[in-house]
């Protein structure tokens, strides 16, 4: 079942997803005064950049790993729009949601990369539970 998953994922989902941003940064381009907002175009370039990465990853045959390397790329652009909200948002209760979503993202951001470091030096047991100061399960 995760195989079909990752499959539909890397063959119809993300790829039609790139797809309608490149659509909408190339609006952005050719004179549709609803997309010439600078905000808009920093959003859809976070976007963009999300998609393009996603895209990129190839199916690793580990499914943790799977996850974690679409999830980076998710969550860094979640950091580039809330960094966007900041700059061009006025809304107060918005703009403290950006600045817990910044913090709370890059913390996990470097959570999972601390995992992909240590799977790629070769744990013993790469299935062993790795808490990084997260709960144990019971």
């Amino acid at each position: 079942m995760a195989l079909k998953l990752r499959i539909l994922l890397v063959v119809i989902i993300i790829p039609a997803s790139a797809l309608a941003v490149r659509n909408q940064v190339r609006d952005m381009t050719t004179g549709n005064t609803a997309m010439q907002d600078p905000n808009w175009a920093e959003l859809m370039k976070s976007m963009q950049t999300m998609h393009t990465a996603m895209a990129t990853e190839q199916p690793s045959g580990n499914d943790d790993e799977d996850f974690v390397n679409l999830m980076v790329p998710h969550h860094e652009a979640a950091v580039e729009m809330a960094k966007t909200e900041l700059i061009h948002g006025n809304d107060p209760q918005l703009r403290r949601l950006a600045q817990e979503i910044i913090t709370d993202q890059e913390s996990e951001i470097q959570l999972m990369r601390l995992w992909l470091d240590r799977q790629k030096a070769g744990l013993k047991n790469p299935h062993q539970p790795q808490s990084f100061g997260l709960p144990k399960e019971n």
